[in-house]
């Protein structure tokens, strides 16, 4: 740009500062403009693209301190005094500002300094992708611009509920989308109620592919298993004298029935554990407890009947009862 232009455009009011601007409030203004303007944020606004012509030009005036310098002395003496234009005397103009910026055309420039926009375009517009701005892999487009870059479609999201034993084995569920698609979606197993999981490019279209889809599952309550972290717990009734005496006794797994010795003297609610017959997810494997429920029968016939007061008579030291005044105690 010509110096005796500079009589002509105040860059001050440009970038909406104060002559006594700082360098730093000069650079904060200059960003604030330029992500305004920007022509990537205004396609086809010829005005915008304008602004932002003018907003770069005085920024890089204002942020060479000697071009600023001069421009602020041309300013002051009302254009007396003539200076050469950086890059020579001449054409200059668009091209000069921006041919430091972008690479483009315009002449070296014979100033010592020139002002450093790569550290304010590189957080300006380089946004996430599917934000205007971006800079994609492509640079830079032939007016100079940033091409934006292309985006993936949007993720989706689906809720599906599986059985309890689909959760510990691992299922595949089919989902249809919203324009009739069916979409096959693997449950790993071990999964947890309230899980997602990720199905890569099952998501809705882009210029750059697919996005995801992202499945929450739910999973049913089982009548007998119950879930607790990795483990499973289980409550298998006994017999008093299975309790009293011990036992051998088969009960349930996810795959089949295991032999379970019961301890004599077994209480109510003892847990046994069986290691490794849990939930098994990645290389961890739970366990399955087993609580021991005692039952008492509803009715009993005369032997049984004789043969529980005989049991009485011979215990009848016996108080499980006897402690409690004294733990009860204040």
């Amino acid at each position: 740009m010509a110096s005796q232009d500079w009589m002509d455009k105040d860059f001050y009011a440009t970038l909406g500062v104060s002559k006594d601007a700082s360098d730093a409030d000069v650079k904060k203004a200059y960003r604030k403009l330029a992500r305004t303007h920007h022509p990537d944020q205004n396609p086809g606004d010829e005005a915008a693209e304008k602004k932002f012509k003018e907003i770069s030009e005085a920024y890089a005036v204002l942020s060479d301190p000697q071009e600023r310098q001069e421009y602020d002395a041309i300013r002051a003496m009302g254009g007396g005094a003539r200076f050469s234009a950086p890059g020579g005397a001449g054409g200059g103009g668009f091209e000069d500002v921006f041919g430091g910026m972008f690479g483009g055309g315009g002449g070296p420039r014979t100033t010592q300094s020139e002002p450093d926009l790569s550290d304010l375009f590189s957080g300006m517009f380089s946004g996430a992708a599917g934000q205007p701005g971006g800079f994609g892999p492509g640079g830079f487009g032939d007016a100079g611009y940033a091409r934006p870059r292309p985006t993936k479609g949007a993720d989706r999201t689906a809720t599906t509920t599986i059985s309890f034993r689909g959760s510990i084995q691992g299922t595949t569920v089919s989902l249809r989308g919203p324009d009739g698609e069916t979409i096959e979606v693997k449950i790993p197993k071990g999964i947890r109620d309230g899980q997602k999981v990720r199905a890569r490019g099952k998501g809705s279209p882009g210029p750059a592919g697919r996005g995801d889809l992202l499945v929450t599952v739910h999973v049913r309550e089982h009548e007998f298993f119950r879930r607790d972290g990795d483990d499973l717990r289980i409550t298998v009734p006994i017999t008093f004298p299975e309790a009293a005496l011990g036992a051998t006794i088969e009960v349930p797994t996810l795959d089949r029935p295991v032999k379970v010795k019961v301890p004599a003297g077994s209480q109510c609610g003892r847990v046994l554990r069986l290691k490794g017959r849990g939930v098994e997810r990645g290389k961890t494997t739970g366990d399955l407890l087993v609580e021991l429920r005692v039952t008492v029968p509803t009715t009993l016939n005369d032997d049984a009947r004789a043969a529980v007061e005989a049991l009485q008579s011979a215990t009848a030291g016996d108080d499980p009862r006897r402690e409690l005044a004294r733990k009860a105690a204040w």
